[in-house]
């Protein structure tokens, strides 16, 4: 599994940043439009994403924080990839450390309700990875509605970049 994890988590990071890219060419306007999404705009959804992130790495260090991130607080995209920066770093160094038997450990945390639930690490972590994956296609959506240019986030468009540099 740790080879998997170390995959998703990388594949994550790049499509990410690739997000990242497409989103800081919208306006402001359009980039807080409400759409009537699930989280209602870009940058909803973009602030939604991040603090999932944040929230997932704080339970794995033993952390239960009771609240997301607040949209907002990041009237701006380089609002969001300033606080998102340090704990996409963050992330990478927990998944470099991680090992095998980590991953098969029972992790125990409360979710914002305060319900105390425990899984595996890794199956919180390939939750996670689903969970950005899941958001950054509604991005995609989002951004072909205000008639902007998405950019694609494939897996496999992510594995024949990574062939092509090795």
């Amino acid at each position: 599994m740790l080879e998997t994890i170390r995959l998703l988590y990388d594949y994550t990071r790049w499509a990410d940043e690739r997000l990242l890219d497409a989103v800081a060419r919208l306006p402001t306007d359009e980039w807080t439009r409400d759409m009537g999404s699930s989280h209602k705009s870009v940058r909803d959804t973009v602030v939604h994403i991040a603090s999932a992130q944040w929230i997932w790495l704080s339970r794995w260090k033993g952390e239960s924080p009771k609240t997301m991130w607040t949209p907002a607080d990041h009237p701006t995209h380089a609002s969001v990839r300033e606080r998102w920066d340090p704990l996409r770093a963050e992330l990478a160094a927990f998944v470099g450390a991680l090992t095998e038997e980590s991953l098969a450990a029972p992790l125990a945390y409360r979710n914002l309700k305060g319900d105390a639930l425990s899984y595996p690490l890794g199956q919180l972590m390939l939750h996670a990875t689903n969970h950005s994956t899941y958001h950054r296609g509604q991005i995609t959506t989002l951004l072909r509605q205000l008639g902007a240019q998405p950019v694609s986030t494939d897996l496999v468009l992510f594995c024949g970049e990574k062939a092509k540099s090795s």
